[in-house]
């Protein structure tokens, strides 16, 4: 018989808040985090709106030694974990760190790193680059950093599935812990790249917002919708079998009971059209848990103000769901912080958990005139309600279909 797994902390580092609290506060107020990039000079970029952190130091989260050895991304992962860590009441001294793992993904690692060492092999040779920079540069060392801080011995790994990364990191967390390979995991996902290659390459594919208004500009399942706004930030949740939460007396968040994921094989970045790959991501997922599919009752959409994504996770939704699909709730937190990429399953995961715990689901925040085909239940106004289940979408370029089950915790 497989193991309960259940949430016992959480951490946040995001457009809107420094924290899970923050975070939270800034969702039941509908606040948006958009704004002009800062980053860089965006005088020749078609996009110039962005969801960029703001008022992060490293050096307030860790060692100031050890920030200054980090990329951005590295440390968001850290001071999203250490706040997750903290929060769970966990006691490094009375655990096996060999029984404690990691999986904290991140879809691309450090652009600006590439960008720098770049540049500096151009103008003054390739003896002058940082010895540092490729661990720096590379994915996997959001899991390293996070390992190396906290002093987690267990099982480390860095999944990356570009936008579905966050919430195939927490379900590979689930299962390494219903496996029996860990008793606790760290897991989440991170990102930070909003840089000159990223924005210009993310344009070139016609992905990225064409507006120019904060206000308007990340509107998922919208008519007027032109693309995505580039988030970033970090969201790491600490997983533990419920035994062992109980044990120590844990506050439990909430119940992960089911994961699900497929592949489209279809194309570098549109999901299948007829949304066949994230319909049956979110039918496993729902028959992992032993679950009814008219059980639920809402869903935490991939929905990232994309023309082809909005429309296809409508059509995978009702795919999977047939007429139940009118009867669920659906909305997006991109339309509050942008997409986060790498670490977007894993805040829409915390959002999910929060939700559930409150009876409070969030808005699709500047939804006015929903677009063609897009005829379900997007949220609007802000629903009140006891829901039992929060399933959460995430859809990645390479056709990865990831989907988690989050349910209300009973003993």
């Amino acid at each position: 018989m497989s193991r309960r797994v259940v949430v016992t902390g959480m951490g946040a580092i995001t457009p809107i808040g420094l924290s899970v609290d923050e975070f939270w506060a800034g969702v039941k107020e509908q606040k948006l985090g958009f704004g002009f990039i800062t980053k860089f000079d965006t005088t020749d970029y078609k996009c110039k709106i962005a969801a960029e952190v703001k008022g992060f130091e490293g050096k307030n989260f860790m060692d100031p030694k050890a920030a200054k050895r980090m990329e951005l991304f590295s440390q968001y992962a850290v001071a999203a974990t250490k706040e997750a860590i903290e929060d769970s009441g966990i006691d490094m001294e009375k655990e096996d760190p060999y029984r404690f793992g990691v999986s904290v993904g991140c879809g691309i690692g450090s652009l600006q790193i590439v960008e720098e060492t770049y540049a500096k092999i151009l103008d003054k040779g390739p003896s002058r680059v940082k010895p540092l920079a490729v661990p720096m540069m590379i994915s996997n060392m959001a899991a390293g950093n996070v390992s190396i801080q906290f002093g987690l011995k267990g099982k480390s790994i860095d999944v990356v599935t570009a936008c579905a990364t966050g919430t195939n990191s927490i379900g590979e967390a689930f299962r390494s812990i219903q496996y029996g390979e860990v008793d606790i995991m760290a897991a989440g996902g991170t990102e930070s790249c909003i840089s000159q290659v990223g924005v210009a390459g993310f344009s070139a594919l016609t992905a990225l917002t064409s507006s120019e208004d904060p206000n308007r500009c990340s509107i998922p399942f919208d008519k007027d919708r032109s693309g995505f706004v580039m988030g970033e930030g970090a969201a790491v949740v600490i997983l533990e079998e419920l035994e062992h939460a109980k044990a120590r007396g844990a506050k439990i968040y909430g119940e992960v009971v089911g994961y699900g994921c497929t592949s489209d094989a279809y194309h570098i970045t549109s999901p299948a059209e007829d949304g066949s790959g994230a319909a049956n991501a979110m039918l496993a997922a729902v028959k992992d848990a032993d679950v009814a599919p008219e059980e639920i009752t809402y869903i935490n959409a991939h929905g990232t103000s994309t023309h082809h994504n909005d429309l296809f996770e409508t059509r995978a939704i009702k795919l999977a769901f047939g007429d139940h699909a009118k009867n669920i709730k659906i909305n997006s937190t991109k339309s509050m912080v942008g997409h986060l990429l790498g670490a977007a399953g894993a805040i829409e995961f915390i959002t999910c958990v929060k939700e559930l715990e409150e009876g409070y689901i969030h808005p699709t925040v500047g939804l006015n005139e929903p677009g063609e085909e897009c005829d379900l239940d997007y949220c609007k106004e802000p629903v009140t309600g006891d829901f039992k289940y929060a399933l959460s979408n995430s859809l990645g370029f390479g056709g990865h279909n990831a989907s988690i089950l989050v349910k209300k915790y009973e003993d």
